[in-house]
């Protein structure tokens, strides 16, 4: 055989596995008991990936739905019935032979006594303390959406200091707080942070700022948020892991950018008309769950939803919703 035909057959078949990567739709449940503890699995000897931590599912068979493969894989994996489920966030991770699509549900309801039917190990941990084991490379983002709160509020434009201070006990237990004040000078901004973050804090309220990200670390907040016009500038991540990197999210070009950036999280809207920003593209809930479905990390819902749309934005794969009027009783002065 002529030696160049012979390397480019070479060439070819180091090529074919990358062309011919499989696709695969796995199922995955987060069990979360009274406790709050989650239940994690360890990969056992003879699979791919043995000894490193996951959360417990399996293939999505052919005609089957996410959820039916969910119960199914959770009763032959672990003995158990979910019972009380809802979505959780959509993970797609390529490994060098296949690219998996990783559906994954919060479990909050069960019956029967979790014990490994394949001889697999198992713990149950606290969100916070899921990193403390060996996980596999596409359960980063699940450990995320674990940690997070449903509700991310924002801070009404204008609004008087008293009010604002007042209105804190009001706000969900746990929810992310980001203080949004564009007409405040960054001194003036930074001043009102640091005043805020003690009693954030007593009140196990996230604070996010959205000025100098060096703020966050200096004042003891939870994290950063970029705008769309801030994130244009971000071409890596701009403050240690520790810390909460949120952005916000139009588009498709606005996503990759955030994704560039490592953003841990997202917010994504319009999902409705809103009367602050009326001229604002709606992208309905179909336009949410495209950009959600492609976004890789926890995602939440904005533009005319409240509390009340929570169960709606899990169906879509939200995080929850994110909002201004909806959760604050107070008027701004703007």
């Amino acid at each position: 055989m002529d030696l160049r035909l012979q390397l480019r057959l070479c060439e070819d078949q180091r090529r074919i596995p990358h062309l011919i990567r499989r696709s695969i739709a796995v199922a995955a449940g987060c069990i979360v008991n009274a406790a709050g503890e989650v239940l994690i699995a360890q990969r056992p000897e003879g699979k791919i990936a043995a000894g490193k931590w996951e959360f417990p599912g399996g293939k999505i068979e052919v005609g089957e739905r996410a959820d039916q493969a969910l119960v199914r894989e959770l009763e032959e994996e672990l003995g158990v019935h979910a019972s009380a489920f809802r979505p959780l966030v959509r993970i797609t991770h390529d490994y060098s032979d296949r690219k998996v699509v990783l559906d994954t549900w919060l479990v909050t309801a069960f019956s029967g006594e979790p014990h490994g039917r394949e001889q697999q190990a198992f713990a149950w941990v606290r969100p916070e303390r899921l990193f403390d084991y060996p996980l596999l490379g596409a359960d980063g983002p699940i450990v995320a959406s674990l940690r997070l709160p449903q509700d991310y509020v924002f801070t009404p434009e204008g609004i008087d200091e008293a009010a604002l201070v007042s209105g804190l006990p009001l706000l969900p237990k746990g929810a992310l707080l980001r203080l949004r004040q564009p007409a405040l000078s960054d001194a003036a901004y930074k001043a009102l942070a640091g005043r805020l973050a003690p009693a954030c804090k007593r009140l196990g309220l996230l604070l996010m700022l959205d000025r100098d990200p060096a703020m966050v670390a200096e004042l003891g907040a939870a994290g950063w948020h970029a705008s769309a016009a801030a994130l244009s500038a971000q071409t890596s991540r701009p403050l240690a892991e520790e810390f909460w990197f949120a952005a916000s999210v139009h588009n498709e070009a606005e996503l990759a950018q955030a994704q560039k950036a490592g953003a841990d999280f997202l917010v994504v809207g319009s999902v409705n008309p809103t009367p602050s920003h009326p001229q604002g593209k709606v992208l309905g809930w179909s336009g949410f769950a495209a950009l959600a479905d492609q976004a890789n990390r926890p995602v939440y819902a904005i533009g005319g939803v409240r509390p009340r749309d929570r169960e709606q934005a899990f169906a879509h794969y939200a995080q929850g919703v994110a909002g201004i009027s909806a959760y604050w009783s107070v008027p701004s002065s703007s």
